[in-house]
């Protein structure tokens, strides 16, 4: 499952040919930042869960022991 911070790969490219989205809110709608060049795109969680393809990189936590 895909969390806050993740970057996620979607099925189509941004205008800017990247196709690397950090995950930058997460609600009932989520908003997404291309890694590329900045662009922030906001979308429902149903049609983001349609559009995305695969996660790419997990957030990682840091243990605060």
């Amino acid at each position: 499952m895909y969390d806050l911070g993740d970057v996620v790969e979607m099925k189509k490219p941004h205008a800017c040919q990247a196709n690397r989205w950090e995950i930058i809110r997460m609600g009932a709608d989520i908003k997404i930042k291309c890694t590329n060049c900045g662009h922030i795109v906001m979308m429902t969680r149903r049609d983001f869960e349609k559009k995305m393809k695969k996660i790419l990189e997990k957030k990682l936590i840091k243990d605060s022991e």
